[in-house]
Parts: C-alpha cells; structure tokens; sequence
C-alpha cells in the first residue's frame, strides 16, 4: 500500500490543473468574461489553509470513516444528487441551485444573475484554490482506494490533480452565499444547497472531506474578497434589482 501510495503521490507531481476551465495563469487581466479578480488580489488558499491530514494521522482517519460514510449512499437517491452534482460547467452551478432559490436561474429567466454566477466560477474555484492545489497534491480519495467515483466522466483527469481545498466545494459555498444576499427568504434552503454540493464531493469519492471542509472556508474568503471588486458590485446590483422587479 505505501509503494503505491508512493507512485500515485509522485506521478500527481508533473500533473497539470485538470479542475481548471481555463489555463493556470488566467484572471480578469486575460479573461475578464471568466474573472472578476486579477492574481494579486485573489484569494491565496496555501496562505489561508493549514496543510491537508498526513496519512495515519487521526484526521485522515476520520476523513477515511467519512468516506466509507458516503460511499454507502452511492446507490441511493441521494448518491444520484451526488453524482448530478459532479458536473457544474454549462450553467450546472446556476441549475443546481434553482430550486433552493426559489426560480429558473438561466440566461433567459434571469440574464443578469446568470451572468454574475457565471463570471464569478472561476474566481471561487481555480484561481482561489490553485496554490494549495499544487502545492500539495494531495491524492483523492477514489485514487488512493483504485474505486471509481459516482460519476467517472473526468475521473482520469481528476487522478492526476490535487484533492486540497475541493474546487467543486468553493465554488458552491461561494454561490450559496451570493444567492443568499440576493434572496435571504430562502437563505436556509440556499444554504443547506451549497452545503449538499460540497457532501456530494464526498460521496462521489473526488474529495476527503477536509477538502470539503477547507473549500468551505475559501469559498467565504473569495466572497468577502469579491465584495470590494467594483465589477462585481456593479453586477451584484444589477442581479438584485433584476430579482426585486421579478418579486414585486
């Protein structure tokens, strides 16, 4: 188990960013319909975040009990949120959040707040995460284990990228967050939402969950951080006059 353990620890070392939707490297400066941060004033999850559990210690054995937790749920009907989950690229995070909001969030129902969750993806997933990413390449849990996850469609790529923080997790709690503000009646099931995708990581088996739990963390930071950006702002408002003219 430690020579394999090895092996995989080492291959994962000259992988590239396989969360990434767009090369390492981009931000507003390159790729402001994806961005509203540049580098420099993204979050830094190496700073921000102590180091992932070492294997043995009593972290990642709770991190292992939790994953055999979860694993149990596959072939439920929560194990198929789970599964669901897995994919937030082509509106999913704006779909998989609908419900809990209260309405279709799509470019037609409502452009404006599509459009913020849009361009704030990347922001919450790899340009906050990234750092501890590569700086740990911590092997996942369906790698570690050689089980397949839930949903096997970038299971191969994911192999090859760092489990700490859970992009998928940032990137949720940050939504959740957002829709909050903009819609605080339903701040509970938006919330509790947010809080799923993140458990969904786990179940799957992509993340520990003190990936999920890390993730959770930055997710908040890029908030607080994005709050300051005047672009942001800007479509911030925009998305809460658009959902206050939908709910007089």
């Amino acid at each position: 188990m430690k020579r394999r353990l090895l092996t995989l620890c080492i291959a994962s070392l000259f992988s590239i960013n396989a969360f990434a939707l767009v090369p390492a490297g981009n931000d507003a400066t390159t790729k402001p319909d994806l961005y509203y941060l540049k580098n420099a004033q993204a979050i830094d999850s190496l700073a921000l975040l102590p180091p992932p559990p070492e294997v043995g210690s009593i972290a990642f054995l709770n991190d292992q009990a939790l994953y055999e937790q979860g694993r149990l749920l596959r072939n439920t009907e929560r194990g198929k949120q789970a599964a669901e989950d897995a994919n937030l690229s082509g509106g999913g995070v704006a779909n998989a959040f609908s419900t809990a909001f209260g309405s279709a969030i799509t470019e037609k129902d409502s452009p404006q707040l599509h459009k913020l969750l849009t361009n704030m993806i990347e922001d919450a997933g790899d340009l906050a995460t990234r750092g501890a990413k590569q700086k740990y390449m911590r092997i996942r849990p369906f790698a570690f284990y050689g089980v397949p996850t839930c949903n096997t469609k970038e299971q191969g790529e994911l192999s090859k990228n760092g489990s700490y923080p859970s992009g998928h997790t940032s990137i949720g709690w940050a939504t959740a967050l957002v829709l909050a503000e903009i819609n605080p009646q339903r701040q509970d099931q938006i919330l509790k939402r947010g809080y799923d995708l993140g458990q969904s990581r786990v179940i799957c088996g992509y993340h520990w969950q003190s990936d999920v739990d890390a993730a959770r963390i930055v997710g908040s930071a890029v908030v607080a951080t994005l709050h300051t950006n005047p672009a942001f702002q800007q479509q911030l408002q925009k998305a809460k006059e658009e959902f206050a003219a939908k709910n007089k």
